[in-house]
């Protein structure tokens, strides 16, 4: 099982990915990541992986139809 590890948030919104994550994914000098806001939690992958994870887990309409549910949610406000 994984370690949990603790990091900081900078106040404008920073956060380092681990080095082990990013020797992983090919990110030694930078690049895009998909970030998924699940309302819970916030989860982030290799970029292109967050759109097969959600077709593989949720169907499309029913992740369409949770995503609109948030558009009223100030918390979840992306403009």
């Amino acid at each position: 099982m994984p370690r949990i590890q603790e990091f900081l948030v900078s106040s404008s919104g920073q956060l380092s990915l681990p080095a082990a994550a990013r020797h992983r994914w090919s990110l030694d000098h930078g690049g895009p990541v998909d970030v998924l806001d699940l309302g819970f939690a916030v989860m982030m992958l290799p970029r292109g992986d967050a759109r097969h994870l959600l077709d593989d887990l949720l169907p499309r309409d029913a992740h369409a139809e949770f995503t609109a549910s948030l558009a009223g949610d100030p918390d979840l406000a992306t403009s």
